[in-house]
């Protein structure tokens, strides 16, 4: 790989977080973003790995580790061209894991496996982690869990677990919360005023006040 080539990389990199965060306003900015780090290490770790040196590949995927602030990409990893993670802290990204091309992620984000156990029982070589197609956005806190495929185009929602495959351009979103009344015994047991007419109001010192019932 060419001083060229590695230029044109880095400089479609800082492109991509520009785009994909209104927050950066130019290149020299976008070079202190977690995500660049992470991915240059990422790069530099893979070949290597490639190559067998896959103790200096670990190292070099320790320290970026430390200076992204908590991504951790194994170096086995394949991942595609103009891959982005916003924030960045706590991703974790597994050995097997197959990323396809403009793939956004969020913080918080694990691309797994299902656990040691189940994957000894796995053929030797065969991809224990996910496999997730171009063009596809996994939200904050998402989990992706065994051999599962995400097709393209797809949007994981934040907070969702995937254990099982994703067709292409689906969505997968996590139950919202709902905001509730906040209720507590006084009011739960008022008469309504359209029915009973208001007693004195009465106040025994002694009892303890009501705790709050979400």
């Amino acid at each position: 790989m060419g001083a060229r080539h590695l230029y044109r990389a880095a400089v479609a990199d800082l492109d991509t977080i520009r785009e994909r965060d209104p927050s950066m306003r130019s290149r020299t900015e976008a070079l202190l973003h977690p995500a660049v780090p992470a991915i240059w290490g990422y790069r530099a770790a893979h070949r290597m790995h490639r190559r067998g040196l896959r103790r200096t590949a670990r190292l070099v995927s320790a320290i970026t580790r430390v200076l992204s602030g908590g991504i951790e990409i194994h170096p086995g990893a394949r991942i595609g061209r103009r891959f982005f993670i916003d924030h960045g802290t706590g991703v974790v990204i597994g050995e097997t894991v197959v990323i396809g091309d403009d793939v956004t992620i969020f913080h918080q984000v694990t691309l797994g496996s299902v656990g040691w156990w189940h994957d000894q029982e796995r053929p030797e070589g065969s991809r224990r982690h996910p496999a997730v197609g171009d063009r596809v956005v996994i939200g904050a806190n998402a989990t992706v869990l065994g051999a599962v495929t995400v097709g393209s185009d797809a949007v994981i929602g934040a907070q969702a677990l995937v254990i099982k495959d994703v067709p292409d351009g689906a969505r997968v979103l996590a139950p919202t919360a709902e905001p509730r009344r906040r209720r507590t015994e006084r009011t739960a047991r008022r008469p309504h005023p359209a029915t009973t007419p208001a007693a004195p109001a009465r106040r025994d010192h002694g009892a303890p006040a009501a705790f709050p019932t979400w």
